[in-house]
């Protein structure tokens, strides 16, 4: 969780002018290295970097919410509690289902990270590309 806060966080940074990714897509190498390591190819595998920066974007805030929610929702409720302490039985049950659901969410996570990472450096890239000169101080 905490890496994929990070990434985001520091695209967020990084990408000012996130219309420069408008018509610029994954590149073919990425691709293959998704396909190696077991990747599902993306439904939408048409989509422009700017169209994926836009999806990271609205889905930070889902995730914190989401977070939020689920904190609020452990600290709530002494009824669940007593009722959570009578069903002996459930307690497999419900951490089997725990522990798909952590595993389901740690692989989005590492999903979303490997996305947000890859559109950052290619931002950069294209930036390098507009000036390379830039990074030098001309006086």
């Amino acid at each position: 969780m905490e890496q994929y806060f990070s990434a985001t966080h520091r695209m967020e940074q990084e990408v000012m002018f996130p219309s420069l990714l408008r018509g610029v897509f994954p590149q073919q190498r990425q691709q293959q290295q998704e396909q190696q390591h077991g990747a599902a190819p993306e439904a939408d595998g048409h989509a422009d970097l700017y169209e994926r920066y836009q999806r990271l974007k609205a889905i930070k805030p889902m995730v914190e919410k989401g977070l939020a929610s689920v904190n609020d929702h452990n600290g709530s409720s002494s009824d669940e509690d007593a009722a959570w302490a009578e069903g002996g039985s459930e307690d497999a049950r419900l951490e089997q289902r725990l522990c798909h659901h952590l595993a389901g969410l740690q692989q989005v996570l590492t999903h979303l990270t490997r996305d947000t990472n890859a559109l950052t450096r290619r931002y950069s890239q294209i930036l390098e590309q507009i000036s390379p000169s830039e990074g030098q101080p001309s006086w």
